[in-house]
């Protein structure tokens, strides 16, 4: 009597196996793979890669080594996924990617890999301003024809951009030398944005039913607009990046929040049923325990 065949084992890696996960994401796009993995794009992932990257730094807020270690794990599967796509297509390869990587490591820290002289950078900003030098020349740029702010990707998130726009026009001279003007500049945008809003308020009596009008929901957006990005203004010169600012304020409205209604939920009643007294005690009391003022 012969033996029962052999059953062919799976050539898929077990858990904690070293294989190469460009394999895997080859296999996992390959005949056979994962339907869904082989029927994203680059457009398809491009919501993922973004949220991936939002979930990096709220690990990092965590300070969760393991958690840090797995979102880190989901942004490399990003980059897998859309150079396993390029690949399929002939453009290039992981592999690819990592030595222009390595490439541009070597080449924009001369005063590392190179023997450094007497005009090599010794300080951050002096390193900084090289690298953008170095960058410049190798996209080609003339900065007689094209402008600094060219290459500043117009999908950043809206606080972030601003910030690069100006950085970089700080960076060709054009800028205060001190914080005062530029909390001056915010105050004006401030005081004309409560100047616009308080003649729309007057004039009819209710601010609400005004802003229905296009023009006036326009010009009072286009004030607002100035105040942001005077304050943008402020957190550069403060050295603070006001998209992250923002971001950890809004986390701590929400946990505090959370609190507000955990109380309630346990009074049996919903927010909206409570005076303001008793939420505004609520609130003051998850400040407190967080240890905080503001």
């Amino acid at each position: 009597m012969k033996p029962p065949p052999r059953r062919a084992q799976s050539s898929f890696p077990s858990e904690g196996s070293s294989s190469d996960v460009v394999d895997i994401m080859a296999r996992l796009r390959g005949p056979g793979g994962c339907p869904w993995d082989r029927e994203q794009t680059t457009e398809s992932l491009k919501p993922y890669l973004l949220e991936e990257v939002y979930e990096v730094l709220e690990a990092i807020d965590s300070k969760d080594p393991l958690a840090i270690k797995e979102e880190l794990g989901d942004l490399l599967l990003q980059i897998l996924f859309h150079s396993q796509i390029a690949s399929e297509q002939g453009q290039f390869s992981y592999q690819d990617v990592q030595h222009e990587l390595g490439k541009k490591l070597v080449r924009r820290h001369p005063h590392v890999f190179q023997n450094p002289d007497e005009n090599s950078p010794t300080t951050s900003a002096e390193v900084f301003r090289q690298w953008d030098q170095l960058k410049q020349q190798e996209k080609g740029l003339d900065h007689t024809t094209t402008s600094t702010l060219a290459s500043i990707p117009k999908t950043s998130p809206a606080l972030q951009r601003a910030l690069q726009v100006q950085k970089r026009a700080s960076r060709v001279g054009f800028d205060w030398n001190t914080i005062e003007p530029v909390l001056e500049k915010f105050k004006e945008e401030l005081d004309e944005l409560f100047v616009a809003t308080r003649q729309v308020s007057d004039s009819s009596g209710d601010l609400q039913n005004s802003l229905q009008a296009d023009q006036v929901h326009s010009d009072i957006e286009a004030e607002f607009g100035d105040v942001l990005f005077s304050l943008v203004n402020v957190s550069r010169f403060l050295n603070i990046n006001p998209e992250e600012a923002l971001r950890k304020s809004t986390n701590k409205f929400i946990t505090r929040f959370h609190y507000v209604e955990s109380q309630a939920t346990e009074e049996g009643k919903h927010i909206h049923d409570l005076s303001s007294d008793q939420l505004d005690e609520w609130w003051e009391t998850a400040k407190s325990q967080e240890g905080t003022s503001s």
